[in-house]
């Protein structure tokens, strides 16, 4: 059985450029790679393959199977760049077919708002009103439903595999919005205490399909300042493979340690991460979660590794590594987790931080399942 679920794999990965091939539009729907979780985002995004809980819908949905007896909520909101912009997250897990298979259905939206449209800001005559000065609202929002499923589940060795149907909503005031459609599929693996997770996301591609929406007078401004007037547009993006390993070192029964590793391939061109060349583009995620009796954690990551610019070289124009930290903790008592994450937006010498704050709820009498 095990030597066929690796056989699975292979061919799985060898398919997965050869989706790739075609016209992409780069970091198109890139809301969609921000995380989920408070838990995960402290981790550096390290989390396919030992995310179990109902945060996995995102992760990795054939992680979901972790999710056991009684179904599991998760809720999250971060605001970035002082409040203008704001991103939530919540999913539900619930287990059925006596925890062979498991259902989910996870929300996440991304808006900023107050957007000054300056579009009126100068009059036919050339002066400048600033009463006609108004505003709008860019949000992203996508809906994913998602089925795991067992397909092996011993004491020493699990596997499970899972699928992801997702609808795309994106809004730009009242200009513009696109509908989207796309699916990802995932694989989970337990061995003792390795875990190993293959997940591709928007393995058919993923579809979307924008349309506008201006006035003619908003039409002729555009055609006066020279602007295009865009009537349809679509974009498509290009499948994203993660590779993950994890291991929990369990030095004793009140303190165990969880590392995991994550490799993003990308198949869109030349990306500035840690390997980047035409055919593919690879970026580490690394985290860790030190476990105190299962109760209390503290977590630290590091990813987005990127060549820029030293700070303070004006001359040289010298490039260096750089890369994106975060920490952060947790508590559990009974069926509820409070999770928080204090994470650096853009690297180690731009502090752009960001406050994250996640709950997660089990809705059963065994607290000690989740």
């Amino acid at each position: 059985m095990k030597s066929a679920i690796f056989s699975y794999i292979a061919i799985f990965l060898l398919a997965i450029p050869l989706l790739s091939e075609g016209q992409f539009r780069k970091y198109s729907n890139e809301f969609l790679n921000i995380g989920a979780g408070a838990r995960g985002l402290a981790m550096g995004s390290a989390q396919a393959a030992s995310v179990d809980d109902a945060t996995a819908g995102y992760w990795n949905p054939a992680a979901l199977t972790r999710v056991e007896d009684f179904p599991s909520l998760s809720l999250m909101h971060a605001s970035y760049f002082s409040n203008i912009a704001n991103y939530e997250y919540a999913g539900v897990a619930i287990p059925v077919s006596d925890n062979r298979r498991t259902l989910g259905v996870s929300l996440l939206r991304f808006g900023v708002d107050d957007i000054p449209n300056t579009l009126f800001l100068v009059e036919p005559d050339g002066s400048i009103n600033y009463n006609n000065i108004s505003s709008f609202s860019s949000t992203d929002w996508a809906a994913l439903l998602s089925f795991a499923q067992k397909i092996e589940d011993q004491e020493d060795f699990k596997a499970s595999f899972g699928v992801n149907a997702k609808v795309i909503y994106r809004k730009v005031g009242q200009f513009a919005n696109a509908w989207g459609f796309g699916l990802d599929a995932g694989f989970s693996m337990q061995n003792g205490n390795w875990g190993l997770a293959v997940v591709a996301k928007d393995v058919t591609t993923t579809f979307n399909a924008w349309s506008f929406h201006f006035t003619e007078k908003e039409k002729e401004v555009l055609y006066l300042t020279k602007n295009d007037i865009p009537v349809k547009s679509s974009e498509l993006t290009a499948p994203r493979l993660t590779l993950a390993s994890s291991y929990l070192f369990p030095f004793s029964d009140n303190f165990k340690l969880l590392a995991e590793g994550d490799l993003d391939f990308t198949f869109d061109g030349k990306r500035n991460t840690l390997i980047s060349s035409k055919l593919t583009s690879v970026d580490p995620h690394l985290g860790l979660e030190a476990q105190i009796k299962d109760a209390f954690f503290v977590r630290a990551g590091i990813t987005n590794f990127q060549k820029a610019l030293k700070d303070g070289d004006t001359t040289n124009q010298k490039r260096v590594w750089i890369y994106q930290p975060s920490l952060g903790a947790g508590f559990k008592v009974a069926n509820l987790t409070i999770d928080y994450a204090f994470s650096n937006l853009a690297n180690q010498s731009n502090p752009l931080y960001t406050h994250i704050f996640s709950l997660k709820i089990l809705f059963g009498s065994k607290g000690e399942n989740y």
